[in-house]
């Protein structure tokens, strides 16, 4: 049976707190963010979520961001002590080969280069690395997932930081976003 967030009960009354609690929680970023020469991920300032203790959710969201070829991106979630759960990332894997080697992949229509994808299943607080492209050719990743909360309440976050340190920054753009619906 398919899982909803609250249940409501015939005769209910229907309050304006409730019908928020059934909304998606929607984190965008409002500005750019920038981390250079550094691979300790830290919280995303704007895809922050306040947790309840023992619920569950799932989320979907995409980030935008570039960086040098070297430094890359490292994409990770912190929740709260003993929360489970597990997300996917969908994007570029860190080796970005070209367009003629073997064997041959699509060519990106900004640079004649192929991408490995990434596809795999993670933990919900394991880290994932994507590639880079350098500077001025922005990648995405397509992130979705579910987080179950233990017995304790607390954050939920989106945390990145340089796969690499590197002297050239790694940003993670304006209106990159995380939606968190809760569905029990």
């Amino acid at each position: 049976m398919a899982e909803s967030y609250p249940t409501l009960l015939a005769g209910q009354r229907i309050t304006a707190s409730l019908l928020r609690s059934m909304q998606p929680q929607v984190g965008r970023k409002t500005a750019d963010t920038s981390i250079t020469a550094s691979t300790t991920p830290v919280a995303d300032p704007h895809i922050t979520f306040n947790v309840e203790a023992g619920a569950v959710y799932t989320w979907v969201g995409w980030v935008k961001y570039d960086g040098a070829t070297g430094g890359d991106i490292l994409l990770t979630f912190t929740a709260p002590s003993g929360a489970l759960g597990e997300w996917a990332g969908h994007g570029a894997g860190i080796t970005v080969i070209g367009a003629q080697s073997t064997p041959t992949l699509e060519t990106d229509t900004v640079r004649t280069n192929g991408y490995m994808q990434r596809t795999e299943s993670n933990d919900v607080t394991q880290s994932r690395s994507f590639g880079a492209l350098g500077v001025g050719n922005a990648l995405t990743v397509f992130l979705k997932g579910t987080l179950r909360v233990a017995s304790t309440a607390g954050t939920f976050a989106l945390s990145w930081a340089q796969n690499a340190s590197n002297a050239t920054a790694t940003t993670l753009y304006t209106d990159s976003y995380i939606s968190l619906q809760r569905i029990a």
